[in-house]
């Protein structure tokens, strides 16, 4: 039997912080993952790092995690684009919302203004005509998360991480795991599993929840900034069934990628030609030029979403050395490594820099 300081179970780009962290610590991390590194919601994710503010849990985990996404503006691999986020008021009505917005991301030292309809079309010419006005992010930024899950990993095995891919844990036991082919491990364990975390703890509640994202061909300079509608959290947050909302993300290679939808209840990985039409609809809405672009591919991917919208991170009640952190829903990318040093120094029992307790398992243990 071999004993470890903390097996991860997952590398998505949750899990792969999580490993770096740890192997950062000093501590003898054991990773395991039975298909790719980066997969799962992670290959399915825009990259968008985004101060949310909705919620001030939500604010604070992403304000910690963005200052910790500084380290990688110069890796080349992790495609970082410092392309701002312009928020979009389609009607007057949703200016109303946006002083609050800016007071809200002032208080945690990021920077917005206000902008009126003749300043969004000069920032992006090619929006529609007759939108209210917006908020500008300028410090937001995108990455490719699944290049950077992978650096993380490699870096961590750097310092003595092991990794064991290609393995699936079979069940957890008292203090470790049991793999699937009958190996046994001892430690304390941290589920990074995502929407599979019910499949080894299913007394944590997640529910999946499908999107959708189109890529396009190459069209450089036509989009300048990640592109969103005011009305982007609340379909984010909703309940309902099926919602959409208008983004538009200009990658580095000059492509296009086009969001957003999200849809419970639905299992299948394959595309849904109706919700992509009415996806690509609001989406030409804001931006009428999509319709003339060729698009290269359509795929889906399933963020796990917790009842009240905010991740687990932190210890499982009940259980000797069980860990969770996962349940990011569509901020994964722009959390997880706020969410692996928070997860890390709960470990060790340092004091975190920010506080824990929005996100401890507990409130939903039953």
């Amino acid at each position: 039997m071999s004993s470890f300081d903390l097996i991860v179970v997952g590398l998505g780009l949750v899990g792969a912080a999580c490993v770096d962290a740890a192997a950062a610590a000093g501590l003898r991390v054991v990773a395991i993952e039975p298909g790719g590194i980066g997969g799962g919601a992670t290959a399915a994710a825009m990259g968008h790092l985004v101060a949310m503010d909705d919620d001030p849990a939500e604010l604070a985990l992403s304000r910690y995690s963005l200052a910790l996404w500084e380290e990688f503006a110069d890796l080349p691999q992790a495609q970082f684009s410092r392309c701002g986020t312009l928020w979009i008021a389609r009607q007057e009505r949703e200016l109303d919302l946006i002083d609050a917005k800016i007071a809200r991301l002032a208080d945690v030292g990021i920077a917005a203004c206000r902008i009126d309809a003749a300043q969004l079309l000069s920032l992006e010419p090619a929006l529609s005509a007759g939108l209210a006005g917006g908020m500008l992010v300028p410090a937001d930024a995108v990455v490719y998360p699944p290049a950077v899950a992978q650096f993380l990993v490699d870096r961590a095995a750097a310092r003595g991480a092991t990794l064991m891919q290609g393995r699936r844990v079979g069940a957890l036991q008292g203090g470790g795991v049991i793999l699937d082919d009958g190996t046994s491990l001892q430690g304390p364990t941290l589920l990074t599993t995502g929407c599979a975390l019910g499949e080894l703890l299913p007394q944590l509640a997640l529910r999946a929840r499908k999107g959708h994202l189109v890529i396009t061909d190459r069209y450089p300079r036509i989009v300048h900034h990640q592109l969103l509608e005011l009305g982007y959290a609340a379909s984010a947050h909703g309940s309902v069934a099926t919602s959409v909302a208008f983004n538009v993300q200009p990658r580095p290679t000059g492509q296009l990628l086009i969001g957003s939808s999200r849809e419970f209840d639905s299992t299948t990985t394959a595309a849904s030609l109706p919700m992509v039409r009415r996806m690509l609809a609001r989406a030409v809405e804001f931006l009428p030029g999509l319709r003339t672009l060729q698009a290269l591919r359509i795929w889906t991917g399933f963020r796990p979403t917790t009842a009240d919208g905010r991740p687990y991170i932190g210890a499982v009640p009940d259980r000797r050395d069980l860990w969770v952190a996962a349940g990011h829903e569509g901020l994964g990318i722009t959390t997880a490594l706020g969410s692996a040093r928070l997860l890390v120094d709960q470990l060790l029992g340092r004091v975190p820099q920010i506080d824990p307790t929005p996100y401890l398992p507990a409130r939903a243990w039953p």
